[in-house]
């Protein structure tokens, strides 16, 4: 016999010699099947030999034995038949099995009876100390058994015109499948591949691995069983199975921030504004309780006595310039906030005999009301300088800092100043007049004419001096500016004495006692008139109103 060295792989037992065993390893050669039937007798090899030249029977499905290919009827190994031969077992060699190989005979036992040599073989061949061998032949020796029983109690198949054992109906309540006197057709014999199995295994024999193999034959049934078997449904498709809910419609957005996230930011940014003044309300209140700041409270009472000569009280004209004023402001501030949200304007105008100047009606309206602001401010401005009326709002002593102080400590303490604004204003209420009347007033007018039609085109010096972006930036600021004022100005009206501050703005009417006309309700209904007026006002100012009156200046288009 031929021999080689055979690979060694990893120890079957801890801290063991690799396996197999050092040394070559006998190879079958063409004087195999002479052996192969010594094999299938139940003979094993010597045990003097030792694993060095054992040969070892294995069954068919293990790896180490390449087996025949049994896909095609015709390869089919039948008696005296020669095998097919397949892939060489070594490389370089030739097809296995040889050419002269021939089957064994193969019967309804030969599975589990040519097993069991091999399990002897491997049990008598272990050398001493090696368990793992041991346990793989006791594994071979029940495995054997079983094949054996599995066997035993297999059932016969039916052969050609056997009549079918019947048994469950395919519907409930009918008759046993299949139906009473159906016979079996055996159809051609097919092959299958061979799959490792206690029931069925092929041998492969030590010497020559010739192998045997049973053809199976299939019992098919002369009826039609392509349909499957009926069956009650239990479970059913939901609604959702097919219709698909449409998606949430996106939330309307007003400027960054939706309505509820507008709701949330007043309620979260209100309850802050609530624990700061808390706050400082309770810190102004510790700090006044220091000499100090009682003194200087005591000499600084947050007004200052007004230049000889200064009037007291409200003329009419007054009254109707702060009408006016408010009412042009909030339509000022309404058209204002429009063009910065606008984006697809619904018309537009055009002055006469200039195509260029082009604008949306939204503009046209702010400039529109910007101009008539800016004429009321003129005659404001005017009748204050020449009534005298200028001493009141315009600062004329040093003192109006510190007494401003004083004015802001009373005011965050609760403990406020006494207010007589018919006779004069406290320091910070002069301050606050003066700032918007000759600060914040003009700067609006000056940085809304650089944004507008009206500003020279062709001035390139005048505009690169003063860039539109300047303007621009502090616009809207100084519009943010008003806002708060008009926020705090109103607030103070209505907390430091309602009807005898409506009665000096709207009625002109008032007193040096600070307690006088406290009952009267003529200013209150002049001002309510007032606000009926600006709501009205508000509501009508849209295209379908301003057009009309926007064509006596112009053009009005839709494009």
């Amino acid at each position: 016999m031929a021999t080689r060295m055979l690979r060694r792989g990893l120890p079957r037992v801890a801290g063991g010699e690799p396996w197999p065993p050092a040394g070559d390893v006998e190879v079958a050669d063409a004087a195999a099947p002479a052996a192969g039937a010594a094999a299938g007798s139940g003979a094993a090899p010597a045990a003097g030999e030792g694993f060095d030249s054992l040969t070892v029977a294995q069954p068919v499905s293990s790896p180490a034995a390449p087996q025949p290919a049994l896909n095609d009827p015709q390869d089919q190994p039948t008696g005296g038949a020669a095998l097919r031969r397949g892939l060489p077992r070594t490389p370089g060699g030739e097809p296995w099995p040889p050419a002269d190989a021939a089957p064994a005979a193969a019967s309804a036992a030969a599975p589990a009876t040519a097993a069991a040599p091999a399990a002897a073989a491997l049990a008598a061949a272990a050398p001493e100390g090696s368990p793992r061998v041991v346990e793989r032949a006791e594994g071979e020796t029940k495995r054997v058994e079983r094949a054996q029983r599995v066997e035993a109690t297999a059932p016969a198949v039916a052969t050609s015109g056997e009549a079918l054992r019947r048994g469950l109906p395919r519907t409930p309540g009918g008759e046993p499948w299949p139906p009473a006197g159906t016979t079996a057709v055996v159809a051609a014999p097919v092959a299958e591949p061979v799959e490792a199995s206690e029931a069925a295994a092929a041998t492969a024999s030590a010497s020559t691995g010739s192998v045997s193999a049973a053809p199976a034959s299939t019992a098919v049934a002369a009826i039609d069983v392509s349909t499957p078997l009926p069956f009650q449904r239990t479970v059913f498709p939901g609604k959702t199975a097919f219709t698909r809910s449409a998606p949430n419609p996106e939330p309307v957005r007003i400027g960054p921030f939706t309505k509820a996230q507008w709701a949330g930011t007043v309620l979260v940014g209100g309850i802050a504004l609530l624990g700061a003044a808390a706050m400082a309300v309770l810190l102004v209140r510790w700090l006044l309780s220091f000499g100090a700041l009682q003194d200087f409270v005591a000499t600084y009472p947050g007004e200052y006595h007004l230049p000889e000569g200064a009037p007291v009280g409200f003329p009419g004209w007054l009254g109707w310039q702060h009408f006016f004023n408010v009412f042009l402001m909030v339509l000022i501030i309404r058209s204002g906030l429009r063009i910065r949200n606008e984006k697809r304007p619904t018309a537009f105008w055009t002055p006469r005999g200039n195509a260029k100047g082009k604008v949306s009606l939204t503009i046209w309206f702010h400039q529109a009301l910007d101009i008539l602001w800016l004429l009321n401010g003129v005659v404001f401005v005017v009748m204050l300088f020449v009534t005298g009326q200028w001493m009141r709002v315009i600062p004329t002593s040093w003192e109006v800092f510190p007494n401003a102080i004083s004015a802001v400590l009373q005011y965050i303490s609760l403990d406020w100043p006494t207010e007589n604004g018919w006779v004069n204003y406290n320091s910070i209420q002069q301050i606050a007049y003066f700032a918007t009347i000759f600060l914040a007033a003009p700067l609006a007018a000056v940085t809304g004419f650089r944004m507008s039609g009206m500003w020279p085109k062709n001035a390139e010096k005048l505009s690169k001096a003063y860039p539109i972006e300047w303007a621009r930036a502090l616009h809207f600021p100084v519009m943010l500016y008003f806002l708060v004022f008009i926020a705090i100005h109103v607030f103070l009206v209505f907390a430091t004495g309602a009807l005898r501050n409506l009665n000096h703005m709207y009625a002109a009417q008032g007193s040096v006692d600070p307690n006088a006309y406290a009952d009267n309700w003529t200013g209150f209904w002049f001002f309510v008139a007032s606000l009926v007026v600006i709501a009205a006002a508000w509501i009508a100012a849209r295209p379908l109103v301003l057009a009309p009156i926007a064509k006596l200046f112009g053009t009005v288009s839709s494009r």
